[in-house]
């Protein structure tokens, strides 16, 4: 239970409000904000603006998948003011106040290290990686049905990056019946596709394996489809990008050369966002709980 404790909500999508259920489930004290157009109400949950927030009395930060902009800016849907999230505010907040974000950026992290309060990146974990990978596959599944004009089954398909949420797409596109080739750089994950009876190759071969695939799809956070990549695939290449953005891939290019190429981050909130909300609140439950031990023996 989360009682004594108090969060504050900050911006977010649908998945939020999963995670605002969750902690007035769990007696949390909640303040909200970014939510001042969403009808529903929360039992232990009240709207307020961010300078509004009483920041001494806040033990828990939580943020969008997202995090905040490089200007501050945190996104939310159910609101039409900007919310912005700056030192000034968290400098009131206590030492042990604890700031949870999907993802972040230097502006976060500068900031939390400005402020000198904790700041957890939940996708980091692996469980809430694993967990989202389910979603994820199933949104790129539905991707390569509407985009393309042929079965998956017996398509050639290449994964590139075998990490928590590669495997996954690898390991389902295979059992779709898909001839599925997977790039890595890592030799321990050229072994594990070789295990899971997958075609693997190394990276330095890239230009070479993408000349005959159909799909491509990359989970690298970094430039890898580039215009020397990019040249040696068909026009009938089609590219589904989920890494973070910016992608990995020179979209301005690829359009160029005429192969489509599609940047899709945070698919399990737009496929799945009830699923993604309960996936992050039952980690942050977790979480959660063992701030408000270490909180209640701060004050015992």
């Amino acid at each position: 239970m989360l009682s004594g404790l108090t969060v504050a909500v900050i911006g977010g999508d649908a998945r939020q409000l999963e995670i605002i259920r969750k902690l007035s489930q769990q007696h949390a004290k909640v303040f909200l904000v970014g939510f001042d157009q969403l009808d529903h109400g929360f039992i232990g949950a009240e709207k307020l603006k961010m300078s509004e927030l009483p920041f001494e009395q806040v033990d828990s930060m939580i943020l969008p998948v997202s995090g905040a902009t490089d200007e501050g800016v945190v996104a939310t849907v159910f609101s039409n003011e900007q919310v912005l999230l700056e030192a000034t505010y968290l400098e009131r907040t206590p030492a042990h106040c604890t700031l949870y974000s999907g993802i972040s950026n230097t502006y976060l992290d500068n900031l939390a290290k400005q402020v000198n309060r904790k700041l957890v990146k939940l996708f980091e974990r692996d469980d809430i990686a694993i967990y989202n990978s389910i979603p994820t596959v199933e949104g790129i599944i539905m991707m390569a049905i509407q985009q393309t004009d042929y079965t998956i089954h017996g398509s050639r398909v290449a994964v590139l990056g075998l990490g928590r949420t590669g495997l996954t797409i690898a390991r389902t596109f295979r059992a779709l019946g898909a001839d599925v080739k997977v790039g890595a750089a890592d030799t321990a994950h050229l072994a594990r596709a070789f295990e899971m009876g997958l075609d693997p190759f190394s990276m330095d071969r890239l230009k070479e394996e993408v000349t005959d695939v159909d799909i491509i799809i990359n989970t690298i956070p970094s430039l890898v489809l580039d215009s020397s990549v990019i040249v040696s695939m068909t026009p009938k290449t089609l590219i589904l990008d989920i890494a973070s953005r910016p992608g990995g891939t020179d979209f301005d290019f690829a359009q160029k050369h005429g192969v489509k190429a599609l940047l899709a981050p945070g698919l399990p909130g737009i496929v799945a966002p009830k699923t993604a909300g309960q996936i992050i609140a039952k980690v942050l439950s977790g979480l959660l709980c063992e701030l408000a031990e270490e909180k209640r023996g701060m004050e015992s």
